[in-house]
């Protein structure tokens, strides 16, 4: 494969907040890219550990803003000057060739229909961690490659960015969602195959659940904006059609995929509670 280092620019937008566990390992995947040309911005949010001093290592583009990562996404939009825009969160690496094949994705798209621009790339993710939950998590996302109201794009043309005012400073659940059914309305949306690692670390079942309960808590105005979207998202019985389409996979493992489907029921009622509390 040809390594590209020729323009566009590509900016690569990460939030932070205490971060000092992951970000190393994501921004050394931002170095180690096939494709050269690009800048990485960090835009932290008052982090008390290492995270600043580890960005520095590798950007001079390190900024302080709250108050959730659609804040901080849009504050680094706004501080790049690439031609092309890419969130990612600190937990995630990504694989060597994932801005390239973006790269192609677009310009490919731009001969194939005339010079038309494409609203977005989606990137497929992969988790890995350690201990139980982590397999868990791992063998649950494996399920949702290809499965569009689950997936949600990543990289973006700057002038479609900024035409849809990018995230919802005021969705703290659902943001990436959200942005990516504006912007699907009047763009195309493709898909690249090489793919983002995310890191888990060491779950714990009490953190999902905790985190899920936080997000149902956050979610009413994205429900409110996407109520037929919401619908197959938040649909046990829809999720539960996704893993059992695939019963080898599922049960190759039987222990993992009962407490994969264990933890993803417990992960529903969580955010069913937070959702129903805070109406």
């Amino acid at each position: 494969m040809n390594i590209v280092n020729e323009r566009p620019l590509v900016s690569l937008i990460i939030p932070t907040k205490n971060s000092g566990r992951t970000i190393e390992a994501c921004l050394k995947s931002i170095r180690g890219q096939s494709y050269k040309n690009i800048e990485i911005i960090i835009v932290d949010n008052n982090s008390t550990d290492d995270t600043k001093k580890i960005a520095l290592k590798y950007t001079k583009l390190v900024f302080n803003r709250g108050r959730e990562r659609s804040v901080q996404r849009n504050f680094g939009a706004k501080m790049s000057k690439g031609e092309y825009f890419l969130f990612i969160d600190s937990d995630m690496e990504l694989s060597k060739t994932v801005i390239a094949d973006c790269i192609r994705q677009v310009e490919s798209y731009k001969v194939s229909k005339v010079n038309k621009v494409l609203g977005g790339v989606i990137i497929p993710e992969e988790s890995f961690g350690e201990g139980f939950w982590a397999k868990c998590k791992a063998l649950e996302r494996s399920f949702y490659v290809g499965v569009d109201w689950i997936e949600a794009a990543r990289f973006f043309p700057k002038k479609i960015f900024r035409e849809f005012r990018g995230f919802d400073k005021d969705l703290v659940s659902g943001e990436d969602w959200d942005l990516n059914q504006r912007i699907n309305t009047k763009f195309k949306i493709l898909r690249i195959n090489s793919s983002i690692r995310h890191n888990e670390g060491k779950l714990r079942l009490m953190d999902l659940l905790n985190k899920k309960l936080y997000y149902g808590r956050k979610i009413n105005k994205y429900v409110s904006r996407n109520k037929d979207k919401f619908k197959a998202q938040s649909n046990i019985i829809s999720r539960y059609k996704l893993f059992f389409f695939d019963p080898k996979k599922l049960f190759e493992n039987p222990i993992l995929g009962l407490g994969m489907l264990g933890m993803k029921t417990s992960e529903f009622i969580a955010g069913g509670f937070g959702y129903l509390f805070k109406k």
